[in-house]
């Protein structure tokens, strides 16, 4: 389990470091500002004990020694503070670049992930992951070009000038470096499993929080606020306990390196006196080496929270990779015509949703250009997946799907999709105006026809009631709208793009009777022409059509028109008899 760890570290990592090979100019010109940083900023230490050294002594400062060398001082410190000021911009360029990269990569992997896996993996989970996970990987990214760089060539200049001015004590410092690298070590490999397990409790959470605000109305109307509450509370409980042991984890670093660097400035401390009792090093050398061994020290503290927050950002990274590294969904090359007959042929069809549970077996059915084909049965016949085979959102596992004699494997599904047009019975508005939404199909549509479009679906004149018309902005799936508004806009949307081949799922669900009527006649005007699939329940809708399949269980048990399959007296008879009983009644 644990080499299994390392080696997701490792690939994480080098997705990582693919990511910023692009900004390796720039990631170099941080380098140089570090570089510059840590110089001006270990040359104070050495000019302050020049100072030191000037002053030492009763009646005998050197003041124009002391005043050049404090010039000195207000220069470095002007270098320092211009190098970190450069490096800090080039920093947040390159983090925030490489961020808004990886969440571009994650979003468009997403737009091509097949339905299948998108109806499998939790949705709140990868909002969380988008969102949430690429912020704490760009936060624990900017620090480790912030801190760990500096750290790093902070302790190599030490160091360096600390053995400069006395080896032996330099050596002390040394020698007792590796035990704060142990301890960084030890908890930063603690800290990552902590951190992995905290990203996927958020993602849970955010899942939850997302189902449960949605589901709001249905909540408080099956009583189940309480049930809720506690399964919030379970669910927020296990996030805190996630949390909080990482933060443990990570907080362990910090005091227990300072508690070792304390200990190697106390023992730079008790040997620099003694060497400068002994006369061989000058006070101001000895106040030099202390604040080196300072500055020695200060990069570690840094350093160890660096790789603790390090640590959360591979985690964070590692979920975004999952999104992106997932197998696309596979694409056809062939182009549909702009113009299409409309030829739609099912074919031997076996398909199933999980391999261990049958549903359609052996389907066929022709379509002919232009003609309506209504699919009709009870709940789970497989009625909503003929039309996601239709579509192309899952493929079939046998047979073929075939439109004007070509299989649509071979078909780029965008082809594909635009020529059918779709009204389901759930209402699908984005964020935007009215207007926005109902040139989704049809970019380049005039004013006149979007406002005739919107009129063939009755859906113009509560338009035109609302506070600006068709520039009212809808708040996320329709806002304040009834749901029979927000489907009215959905059919004029259709009405406006008028594809090749028509998809109606329920299309009049939640419309009164009166407006139904209305429309039905204008749908019989944009059907003419078009082949056409509709799902339908009610089945005085679908009398008119040129076939009927009724479905069971994945099969077409019957097929035929209306008159047709009324005499056979079978399965749709029935249905057909016992709907018009309960309407007559």
């Amino acid at each position: 389990m644990r080499h299994k760890t390392s080696d997701k570290k490792k690939e994480t990592t080098r997705k990582v470091a693919a990511l910023l090979r692009p900004y390796s100019f720039y990631m170099l010109l941080s380098l140089f500002c570090a570089l510059g940083t840590v110089v001006t900023t270990l040359l104070i230490p050495i000019l302050s004990g020049r100072a030191i050294d000037h002053m030492v002594g009763k009646g005998k400062v050197d003041f124009p020694g002391l005043i050049l060398v404090l010039k000195q001082i207000a220069v470095v410190a002007a270098g320092t503070f211009f190098f970190q000021l450069v490096m800090n911009r080039i920093n947040n360029f390159i983090t925030y670049s490489v961020t808004r990269n990886l969440r571009q990569q994650a979003f468009e992997k997403l737009l091509v992930q097949p339905v299948a896996v998108m109806d499998r993996e939790s949705h709140g989970d990868i909002v969380s992951r988008i969102v949430t996970d690429a912020d704490s990987f760009s936060d624990g990214l900017l620090l480790g070009f912030t801190q760990l760089f500096t750290g790093i060539m902070t302790i190599v200049g030490t160091i360096g000038f600390m053995l400069r001015i006395r080896v032996g004590i330099a050596l002390v410092v040394i020698v007792l470096t590796p035990l704060s690298l142990k301890i960084a070590k030890f908890i930063a490999g603690r800290s990552y499993r902590m951190f992995s397990a905290q990203s996927k409790d958020r993602g849970e959470l955010t899942e939850f929080l997302q189902e449960r605000i949605t589901l709001s109305d249905l909540v408080n109307q099956l009583g189940h606020r309480e049930k809720t509450k506690e399964e919030f509370l379970e669910k927020n409980q296990a996030l805190t306990e996630s949390a909080m042991k990482a933060t443990f984890y990570s907080s362990l670093t910090n005091p227990s390196t300072r508690f070792v660097n304390a200990l190697i400035y106390a023992a730079v401390g008790v040997a620099g006196s003694l060497v400068a009792i002994a006369g061989r090093i000058t006070v101001g050398e000895l106040s030099s080496f202390l604040g080196y061994a300072r500055e020695y020290a200060r990069p570690f503290n840094e350093i160890t929270g660096v790789v603790t927050e390090m640590q959360n950002a591979m985690a964070c990274a590692e979920r975004l990779f999952a999104i992106i590294d997932a197998k696309p969904v596979e694409n056809g090359s062939e182009m549909l015509p702009e113009s299409i007959r409309g030829r739609v042929e099912m074919k031997q069809v076996d398909f199933s949703y999980d391999p261990n549970v049958e549903l359609i077996r052996g389907l066929s059915f022709t379509a002919e250009p232009g003609e309506t084909v209504a699919i009709v049965g009870p709940t789970g016949a497989g009625k909503s997946t003929i039309i996601n085979l239709l579509m192309r959102f899952y493929d079939v596992q046998k047979g073929a799907v075939t439109v004007d004699n070509t299989d649509i494997r071979t078909l780029d599904r965008a082809s594909l999709r635009s020529h059918y047009g779709m009204v389901l019975q759930e209402t699908f508005l984005f964020s935007g105006t009215i207007r926005e939404n109902l040139l989704l199909g049809k970019p380049d549509a005039t004013e006149e026809e979007m406002i005739a479009a919107a009129k063939a679906a009755h859906a113009h004149s509560f338009i035109r009631r609302l506070p600006k018309g068709y520039d009212t902005f809808l708040a996320p799936e329709g806002g304040s709208l009834s749901q029979g508004q927000k489907q009215l806009l959905c059919i004029a949307r259709l009405m406006l793009a008028l594809p090749d081949m028509l998809i109606l799922d329920e299309a009049t669900s939640s419309i009164d009777t009166r407006t139904e009527i209305r429309i039905q006649d204008a749908f019989h005007k944009m059907m003419e022409g078009r082949t056409t699939f509709i799902v339908a329940h009610r089945l005085q809708t679908i009398r008119d059509a040129d076939l009927i399949l009724y479905m069971e269980n994945g099969r077409v048990l019957e097929q035929g028109t209306h008159q047709q399959l009324l005499k056979k007296d079978g399965y749709y008879a029935k249905l057909y008899r016992s709907q018009f009983v309960s309407s007559q009644s």
